[in-house]
């Protein structure tokens, strides 16, 4: 039986093959680029994505902050430095954030109980 967090990343990887294969050089540079940032640099890739959770939380992109749940908690972040992070998205972002973030309190939810 597949999960949420098993069909949401065969779906972003049958999308991102999509574009991959679809997609202009400018589309190809910009994956590489996003790519890029998320390595090994003067910050280390483990805060990156606690970085880009809260960044797409603030933009309330829902793929985008379920994209980073699921890395951030591959990456050891706790559930509590996690929840934490979001905090500091829904001060930054406002509320306009809460329905993003109640999105990703279910899926923080999926991930701690391992369904």
């Amino acid at each position: 039986m597949s999960s949420d967090r098993d069909d949401f990343q065969a779906e972003r990887t049958r999308l991102q093959e999509l574009m991959l294969a679809r997609g202009s050089r400018t589309t190809k540079r910009f994956l590489n680029l996003d790519a890029a940032v998320y390595r090994e640099g003067v910050l280390e890739p483990r805060l990156k994505e606690l970085l880009g959770l809260v960044a797409s939380a603030v933009l309330r992109c829902d793929d985008c902050i379920r994209y980073h749940l699921d890395q951030a908690h591959d990456a050891g972040w706790s559930s509590d430095e996690i929840r934490e992070a979001l905090d500091v998205a829904l001060v930054v972002g406002g509320s306009i954030t809460i329905p993003h973030l109640r999105r990703a309190y279910a899926v923080l939810e999926e991930l701690d109980t391992g369904r």
